[in-house]
């Protein structure tokens, strides 16, 4: 059924949403909510129903249901102060008041030839060449403010995607702004044939990527190793940042703020003993600690995720670098509004590292969640938390 309202039409059988005949990309629970009061126009929707028919009943919190309205009036080309098309009624629910016209069951899909190519299974990825000629993939997706993540450099986007906890994450994002994100594909030799981590090379991927991405200014996330090199980008062009937002952050290395040896990081001992094993057991037992509330599902698709990407030698000069790091001088630097965000019960990098943050940017703001998971995920009750702030954060006057 196709039911044409405003300047939109949905299509219940091929799960699309249209505006302008042009496609809007919008997460599932959107989806199922406009398509709940489509069904509805006219009529009160409780919160109730809501809950029961988009979260099948499950415990929801304020910001996750205030998040979803606001990502479908913004797909159907409405907002809160307007509400022409998605009405408020306050403290009862919603109402669609646009005219609803259904113009019966959509024709069914032709049955694809042999030769026909299969749809993509992953966002439409580029390469560039990077510092040094490394080459980097880089993804860009949905539509608003610029904004570029900065993840862990063995994070790979592509593998992202077949994660639908990671996925889910990402496509949150992607709902309120125009999101890039990249993977820099090796590292460069350090002289004695081991790869060599470099973390202003890294800050200069960023500019490749903002400037392939289209954007001139724009907001940074990084996460967990992703700051070294956003802060170091943040410092040397501030006129081209907007915000930042550090989530998992820390000032120094491991063995730095313990005063122990690189060597004799427990991760590190994890990677030596079999990164690239045929099974799954090193990486999940690396991630666990990263992720001690999970779920397995996320733990075991971040394992294949970093396992996959780089080479036991790569990973263990990321785990030195990263050991050995020390932020302290370029924090005083960053002249841009910057929200920290940090797990209360983080055992990898300790909330004290994140306060340290916040106590040295300028003006800077923390928010601790209430997790013991380093970053976090879609489906947690710190997720909702983070969400909010984020686009809180993101949205204030400057």
């Amino acid at each position: 059924m196709q039911h044409r309202f405003a300047d939109c039409v949905l299509d219940d059988a091929r799960l699309t949403l249209t505006r302008s005949g042009a496609p809007v990309a919008v997460e599932p629970r959107v989806f199922d909510l406009i398509h709940l009061l489509v069904r509805n126009a006219g009529e009160l929707v409780t919160r109730d129903r809501m809950i029961e028919e988009v979260w099948q009943g499950r415990i929801v919190s304020e910001s996750a249901i205030s998040a979803c309205i606001a990502a479908a009036r913004k797909a159907v080309g409405d907002d809160g102060k307007t509400q022409a098309v998605i009405r408020t009624v306050a403290r009862r629910g919603l109402m669609l008041v646009a005219e609803v016209t259904a113009v019966g069951a959509a024709a069914p899909l032709p049955e694809p030839s042999a030769d026909a190519p299969r749809p993509a299974t992953v966002p439409r990825v580029r390469y560039i060449a990077g510092a040094g000629g490394q080459p980097i993939a880089v993804s860009v997706n949905g539509s608003g403010p610029p904004l570029l993540r900065v993840d862990a450099p063995a994070w790979d986007i592509e593998v992202e995607w077949t994660s639908p906890y990671w996925r889910d994450a990402t496509e949150a994002l992607a709902q309120s702004y125009r999101l890039a994100r990249f993977t820099r594909r090796g590292f460069g030799d350090g002289g004695d044939a081991a790869p060599r981590v470099d973390y202003e090379a890294l800050a200069d991927d960023i500019g490749l990527v903002a400037d392939a991405a289209g954007f001139e200014r724009f907001a940074l996330f990084s996460q967990s190793g992703g700051i070294h090199a956003a802060l170091r980008f943040a410092v040397r062009h501030p006129s081209r940042v907007s915000r930042l937002v550090i989530a998992g952050g820390y000032v120094e290395g491991r063995s730095r703020r313990s005063g122990t040896d690189v060597a004799n990081d427990a991760f590190r001992r994890l990677v030596s003993e079999g990164w690239r094993s045929e099974a799954e057991g090193i990486g999940a037992a690396f991630m666990f600690a990263y992720l001690p509330e999970g779920p397995l599902d996320a733990i075991l698709a971040a394992a294949r995720n970093l396992q996959g990407s780089v080479t036991k030698e790569a990973e263990l000069a990321l785990r030195d670098a990263i050991n050995a790091v020390d932020n302290s001088a370029l924090l005083p630097q960053v002249r841009c509004p910057t929200l920290i965000v940090h797990a209360r019960h983080d055992a990898v990098h300790p909330l004290s590292e994140a306060r340290k943050l916040a106590a040295g940017i300028p003006n800077a703001e923390l928010l601790v969640l209430e997790t013991a998971n380093h970053l976090p995920l879609p489906g947690k009750p710190a997720w909702d938390v983070f969400l909010a702030a984020f686009r809180d954060f993101m949205d204030a006057a400057p």
